[in-house]
């Protein structure tokens, strides 16, 4: 029995009011409108939440886990995003959030952004040693690694096979937690603090391996309030972890590429943009360009649906830390050498393609389906109103051969064809009127 796809929202149809702003947003027309109830297409799915962020009545969930999840582990490790440090005041130093992640119920806190710095220390060696083919791009953003899946498969090589910082993060967590309190990698688990719900997506299918080092995810926006509460009990400063180096810079479009060959590196953000840069790079444009670091949200992750503070805030917020304590490195560059050598970093299996399904697996019935399709278009108004529930008339044509829809549902079509009725029963009266008033007026004769 095949396994259903995971995706990484769910729609609360109860809730729903069918007003169609999840529908015109998304970018891949995923969302279809059918009886004021929104559905999902997962086949089509990115998981770049823009849905949930525009939906105003909240009936799209992302789906992250809950803190009842990790109570069959014995010992838990919060692993929070870059981003979770920009959250708060600016007097809060990274250091005081990770004690206040302990103060919540968590055994332990691990900054990533360390391990953020050590990947990009990877990335430049990954680029001065290995031929292939150019540009690399980045594999970090679980949108833009889903958008290739999908819409440019010819571009999975071109994805560069260094591991992601959360998942090293994890790794180390768990293995020094494993020598130090003399537990299996089972009995710990490791959770990341997130700020969007497509990392859920990196947990459960991660990229190029079998399983990952994190059990889970919880939303920034979830544990916000108790963080807020805890810090006020962090009162002995000189036990708080000093946080530093080039990594809090991840949060932001740029963070990546900051320490790396700037002239040979480009930093993107936003999915339109982005897929603009995929399409060049599939043309055999950008060939002079080393590595491109792709951010689905417009300001990087720091603009994740699942954040608390405006994401241009958050974004100063990022260069202050970054002024204030990514000066001093946290990592010893040789020492990352030495294990890029040792491929520390490197993930070894290979990346498959979700090419979205053709219209019919036999490919003489697949071109009759296309030609059917093009006939309804050719009659569809192409305004993409949006009434019968699809984004756009092409998504609609495309419907109504897959037996999704039916042509009536098109408010344009089903007018043409009552105006076409209606003259052709005026035609008829007209017909038999003049049949009944010329035998009349013979009578009369």
């Amino acid at each position: 029995m095949m396994e259903e796809e995971f995706r990484s929202i769910r729609i609360e149809k109860e809730i729903c009011h069918g007003c169609m702003s999840c529908m015109r947003i998304c970018p891949t027309h995923a969302i279809r409108v059918h009886s004021n109830k929104a559905s999902l297409i997962k086949e089509l799915c990115i998981d770049c939440g823009e849905c949930v962020r525009t939906c105003e009545y909240k009936a799209i969930l992302p789906l992250t886990s809950s803190f009842s999840e990790f109570s069959k582990f014995k010992y838990t490790i919060a692993l929070p995003s870059p981003v979770f440090y920009s959250q708060f005041g600016k007097e809060i130093q990274p250091g005081i959030l990770l004690e206040a992640l302990k103060k919540i119920g968590f055994d332990d806190a691990y900054d990533v952004a360390c391990s953020s710095e050590a990947v990009s220390i990877a990335l430049q060696e990954y680029l001065d040693s290995n031929e292939g083919p150019r540009p690399l791009i980045s594999p970090y953003c679980p949108t833009i690694l889903r958008l290739i899946q999908v819409r440019y498969p010819n571009l999975l090589e071109n994805l560069i096979p260094i591991e992601s910082p959360m998942e090293i993060a994890a790794r180390e967590a768990k293995r020094k937690k494993m020598q130090e309190l003399g537990l299996s990698e089972k009995e710990i688990g490791a959770i990341y603090i997130t700020p969007c719900p497509a990392k859920m997506i990196s947990i459960l299918s991660p990229p190029r391996k079998k399983h990952s080092f994190l059990d889970g995810t919880i939303a920034i926006s979830e544990i916000y309030p108790s963080i807020l509460q805890a810090i006020p009990q962090i009162t002995t400063k000189n036990d708080v972890k000093e946080v530093r180096g080039l990594g809090l810079g991840w949060p932001i479009v740029g963070g990546q590429v900051a320490s790396l060959k700037a002239e040979e590196c480009i930093a993107i953000g936003g999915i339109n943009d982005c897929i603009r840069i995929l399409e060049d790079i599939e043309n055999g444009k950008l060939r002079d360009i080393q590595y491109i670091e792709c951010h689905s949200c417009p300001n990087a992750c720091v603009g994740g649906s699942l954040t608390i503070e405006n994401q241009y805030i958050a974004r100063g917020k990022v260069l202050k830390i970054v002024e204030k304590y990514g000066s001093q490195p946290c990592q010893e560059r040789e020492y990352i050498r030495e294990l890029y050598r040792r491929n520390f970093f490197s993930q070894l299996g290979k990346i498959s393609a979700s090419p979205i399904k053709p219209l019919d697996d036999d490919i003489s019935k697949a071109i009759q389906k296309m030609k059917q399709k093009q006939k309804i278009l050719d009659m569809l108004p192409k305004i993409d109103c949006g009434i019968c529930g699809a984004p756009t008339c092409e998504t609609f044509a495309d419907d109504v051969i897959k037996g999704l829809t039916c042509a009536d549902e098109c408010i344009i079509l089903t007018v043409k064809k009552f105006e076409s009725m209606s003259g052709n029963l005026f035609e008829t009266a007209q017909k038999h009127s003049r049949k009944i008033k010329s035998r009349w007026e013979d009578e009369k004769k």
